[in-house]
């Protein structure tokens, strides 16, 4: 696959399971008195028992987001896709992650590696799924909002 490929494809499976995520013990970077938000690293960093950081706005709510999510080992997303576009950097780990028509149909064997440092655009719509493997992975996302998530069907086995 070509550089602009995997990354399309890393951006769709990242943002899709941040939305996921999202929505279990999520940690806020609060803005101070002036309005101003700096989020230290150890700010960045899920609170005990969660995977993600919201770190400015809101994915279900009209404006710009960024949040930050953690996947441990084994976890990920099933085939889905975003009403938005996602830009999406791998911050810690190797992600793994399918685009395009052939990420209808969830196989984790056959799934191309995104390191550390790696950019990602999703466009609206674009189909994909994504998941750490064997190791700890950080991405942190940014889009505008509100973001509809629709899972793809698979077929019964």
């Amino acid at each position: 696959m070509n550089n602009f490929r995997i990354t399309h494809w890393l951006a769709c499976i990242a943002t899709m399971g941040v939305l996921g995520i999202q929505s279990s013990s999520a940690q806020t970077v609060e803005a101070d008195q002036f309005g101003f938000i700096i989020g230290e690293p150890e700010d960045l960093v899920p609170a005990e028992g969660g995977r993600s950081v919201s770190i400015y706005g809101n994915p279900s709510e009209p404006g710009l987001y960024v949040i930050r999510i953690t996947f441990p080992p084994g976890a990920g997303s099933r085939p889905h896709y975003h009403s938005t576009a996602r830009y999406i950097t791998v911050i810690k780990g190797t992600w793994y992650t399918s685009w395009g028509p052939e990420a209808d149909i969830y196989d984790p064997e056959n799934m191309v590696a995104v390191k550390e440092g790696t950019f990602i655009y999703q466009p609206p719509e674009g189909h994909h799924y994504d998941m750490a493997k064997d190791e700890e992975v950080t991405v942190q996302i940014m889009g505008v909002g509100p973001v509809i998530t629709t899972s793809i069907p698979q077929p019964e086995n």
